[in-house]
């Protein structure tokens, strides 16, 4: 067994009495990139680094944590808790060496059962929790292989239990493929594995085909690699990566288009049954609309979180069902974004807080753009009791709320600063954050129930239950930074950059308050 390593962060001793108000750690790492900003009314500490690209996160019923080390497998870490966020890894080992696994896991209601996924399957273990074991592999589904966009994403339903959603993506090199449903390419299916819940079912019970069998919950869907249940309703939502270097008629509209999306699914127990869904979401024939300035042949009834054509002009129009492909296919034959985010800032996980008023969102951040964007931590106001986002359309440039973790200077990004992906939420409410390409995991807790916001010297309060955004964006349809969500914009949140608490030799310590 290993101890936590430092690697990639400075080791600092002593912490001033602003950084942590509830209680004081005699061992605080800091990142070796710029110190992060953080929201006033939290408070975030880094707690681990050395890990070996750190995705999906999972607390089991001993309160140890399970994390995906994709390329290794899963690691399984004891915590040694002061309180608040001063927190460290008292043992870790490795629970699964298995180099396959690269992104999802899952754990059964009862804490017995564990799944992760390689880019081919989904395994089952039986877990024992309190002795940090695992036995009994089996497969569960199978028949996932594809050259890129290789994680497949795990969610175990709460509400309906014994239900599994795996979320696929697809390569842009196989679009013609994603266009046959029976292909299961860039898709979220639902499979029924309550009878798969032991190894003693590994005789008798044959793995799902991913191809031929589940639910279609939604497809059309290039890589939604985030995907969450809401905890009062049973609502399914996920969030895509949509393509990066698209054109329209030829023009590269790429820096600014497509948006990435919140996309709803519906709900398991069948007692809502919607028009979409299980319907198409438009790819690789229709993308939503961030920026309209930028797309050439416009229709007038474009606007943000529209599908839109990649060719539209009727000589070169490509046809779907005996019809020209145009903007106005796109709305009618494909189904809309719930929500539309800005271009290239690469959703990668979304968790509800435990009373649904707000979701969480992790933007791992683009590579592709001349001006880096994204690499935050954000939120988006739900309501908790209908479940749906307090935005009211998908044409909103203010989906997200606030910005609770983000980089100083994105300019520098992707080298150096943290890439936020996997999330979680602690039997204490707090929220565990990995950073893959720094190795890293972060860990932030709310301090004020109702803080005050302010931005350019306007004062607005707000409660903990209504985060909703009260500050319009300044920036144009082109400005992603300022249009896409302030960063002191929200109802009962504040930001300010972190302060160092002091310096112990080359080292300053790190108060994330």
């Amino acid at each position: 067994m290993k101890t936590n390593g430092v690697a990639k962060a400075a080791l600092a001793v002593g912490l001033s009495a602003t950084a942590l108000a509830q209680t004081s750690c005699d061992k605080v790492l800091v990142p070796s990139y710029n110190l992060p900003v953080v929201a006033t009314g939290w408070q975030a500490q880094l707690i681990a680094g050395e890990l070996t690209k750190p995705r999906s996160l999972q607390f089991d019923s001993s309160g140890a944590l399970l994390v995906v080390e994709s390329g290794k497998g899963i690691t399984h870490h004891t915590l040694k808790d002061n309180g608040g966020t001063c927190i460290s890894f008292s043992e870790s080992k490795t629970l699964i060496d298995e180099k396959t696994l690269n992104h999802g896991i899952a754990l059964s209601k009862d804490g017995k059962t564990l799944y992760a996924s390689s880019a081919s399957a989904v395994y089952a273990w039986d877990y024992d929790s309190k002795a940090g074991t695992v036995s009994g592999k089996r497969e569960i589904v199978t028949n996932m292989s594809n050259n890129d966009l290789v994680t497949r994403t795990l969610l175990l339903s709460r509400k309906e239990d014994g239900y599994l959603l795996v979320s696929r993506g697809s390569a842009d090199g196989n679009e013609a493929q994603a266009e046959v449903l029976t292909n299961g390419l860039s898709q979220i299916r639902a499979f029924d594995i309550s009878n798969m819940t032991s190894s003693s079912t590994i005789t008798t019970t044959k793995a799902y085909n991913y191809n031929q069998d589940g639910i279609v919950l939604g497809w059309g869907l290039r890589n939604s690699v985030g995907v969450g249940e809401h905890p009062i309703t049973g609502g399914i939502y996920a969030v895509e990566n949509s393509i990066d270097g698209v054109t329209r008629n030829g023009k590269d509209i790429h820096e600014n288009n497509p948006g990435e999306e919140l996309n709803f699914f519906g709900y398991l127990n069948g007692t809502k049954i919607l028009p979409n869904q299980g319907g198409n979401f438009g790819y690789p024939k229709c993308f939503a609309v961030w920026d309209v300035s930028e797309i050439p042949n416009e229709n007038d009834n474009l606007k943000i979180g529209s599908q839109f054509a990649v060719i539209t002009e009727d000589t070169n129009a490509e046809t779907v069902s005996g019809n020209k492909l145009t903007d106005e296919t796109c709305a009618s034959d494909y189904v809309s974004p719930r929500l539309t985010f800005p271009a290239h800032y690469a959703p990668m996980d979304i968790k509800f807080s435990p009373r649904g008023n707000v979701a969480y969102v992790t933007f791992r951040g683009s590579f592709d753009k001349t001006d880096p964007v994204g690499y935050r931590l954000s939120a988006i106001s739900f309501d908790s009791v209908t479940g749906e986002p307090t935005v009211s359309a998908g044409n909103s440039r203010d989906a997200l709320q606030q910005h609770v973790m983000m980089n100083k200077d994105n300019s520098v990004c992707p080298d150096e600063c943290f890439r936020p992906v996997g999330l979680a939420f602690d039997a204490n409410e707090r929220l565990w954050m990995t950073s893959d390409s720094t190795g890293e995991i972060y860990v932030l807790m709310r301090t004020e129930e109702n803080p005050t916001t302010t931005e350019n010297g306007t004062i607005v309060t707000g409660t903990e239950s209504s985060p909703s955004a009260s500050v319009t964006g300044k920036g144009g349809e082109g400005d992603d930074e300022n249009a896409a969500g302030k960063l002191l914009s929200g109802r009962g949140w504040e930001t300010r950059a972190l302060m160092w608490a002091g310096v112990v030799g080359v080292a300053g310590v790190l108060a994330l308050v």
